[in-house]
């Protein structure tokens, strides 16, 4: 049998999210191997959310996690996740929240990011006033053009105002490569090396600032597409990428050099017959990510010939050519375009065991804004 076919379908009502876990340990292990021991591992939460997951990276080895929520990072304390960073500067009331939740959870140690003198100093104040030092990443620029300080002078200016900065001390630097996306592996190469260079040059710039030294600092650096790069680099470059947990039709088709497979779908059904050659199933905007063009949004593996032709919030209306054989009620396995945000339109997964789905579900608890914090 095909391994995304259900045996007993008529236990999912549709659209739903569905996991293989062995495919996810399967992912985790070629995560490991690419990069030679947990250790190096930071895998971001973003993608699954999900406590039974974290469950999974924990018994494999991996201590170190990463998040760009309040809510990840609750979820991760809850699992007594023993190292989280928050890849995120938090602003306003979201630094007061990380003090709350580190002082509620004292058996993790949070971090958090820095790229602006403004906001480490504000920061700082709110961890101070709460009788705390929180550890810094500063977050560097290399190219995303989202949020990160050049990694010039600049940067060792605000490194040393870290120092000097009561409730929070600088312990390393992050650096999210997102933007490097070819599929050749040597073109990806070729930019990622580029942009790593300047953070080499950038802590070996800050080690020689008169006391400020750094050659303790830790390096964070990458997501999935440029993992296989950043797998290589010395052992103590810490990797973080996160969709390798579930992969997805995206990355797959982008990145053919990575050795992950897919390990979440959306399933679906058709619910209406639209004259002799379309089809609508019933996974709308609420149900797959739809920030992509309407045709890479999802891949039905077991309809690879259908064509997206429009959608709303609970339809999706399919070209499926004239004197197709579909009928009301057929299922579609869908590999999701981007499983990240999929995901977070679940409040639960199902788990598909043996062909079968199980009864069991995991919940993605931390796609909610916050759990108690």
């Amino acid at each position: 049998m095909d391994w995304y076919r259900i045996s007993n379908p008529e236990a999912l009502d549709t659209p739903a999210l569905v996991v293989f876990p062995e495919r996810v340990s399967a992912n985790i292990s070629a995560a490991i191997a690419m990069v030679g021991t947990a250790d190096r591992l930071r895998p971001h939460v973003k993608t699954h959310k999900s406590p039974d997951l974290t469950r999974l990276l924990l018994a494999a080895g991996i201590t170190r996690f990463k998040c760009a929520t309040i809510a990840e990072a609750e979820m991760l304390a809850l699992e007594s996740a023993p190292d989280v960073l928050l890849a995120y500067q938090p602003i306003g009331p979201k630094a007061a929240r990380l003090a709350q939740l580190i002082q509620k959870y004292p058996g993790t140690a949070f971090s958090c990011l820095i790229d602006n003198p403004e906001a480490a100093t504000a920061m700082g104040a709110t961890f101070a006033a709460a009788g705390l030092t929180v550890p810094v990443y500063l977050d560097i620029n290399v190219g995303m053009d989202r949020t990160g300080i050049a990694p010039d002078k600049e940067a060792v200016v605000l490194y040393e105002l870290a120092v000097r900065t009561a409730g929070i001390t600088p312990v390393g630097l992050h650096a999210y490569d997102g933007h490097i996306r070819d599929t050749d592996l040597a073109e990806r190469t070729r930019k990622c090396d580029e942009g790593f260079a300047k953070i080499e040059a950038l802590r070996a710039a800050i080690a020689v600032g008169g006391e400020v030294r750094a050659s303790g600092l830790t390096i964070i650096v990458g997501g999935s597409p440029t993992f296989p790069v950043h797998a290589k680099r010395a052992s103590e470059i810490q990797c973080s990428p996160g969709t390798f947990v579930y992969w997805d039709k995206g990355y797959a088709d982008g990145f053919p050099d990575q050795p992950f497979q897919p390990a979440a779908l959306v399933v679906a059904r058709v619910i209406s017959l639209r004259g002799d050659s379309r089809l609508c199933v019933d996974l709308g905007h609420k149900s797959i990510a739809a920030e992509n063009e309407l045709t890479r949004r999802v891949f039905f593996i077991n309809g690879p010939q259908l064509r997206a032709v429009g959608q709303s919030e609970e339809h999706l209306v399919v070209e499926a050519g004239a004197g197709h054989n579909y009928r009301i009620g057929d299922i579609f396995y869908g590999v999701p375009f981007h499983v990240c945000p999929t995901v977070a339109l679940y409040d639960r997964a199902q788990v598909v065991e043996n062909g079968r789905v199980t009864g069991t579900v995991w919940k993605n608890i931390a796609r909610d804004r916050s759990i108690t914090v």
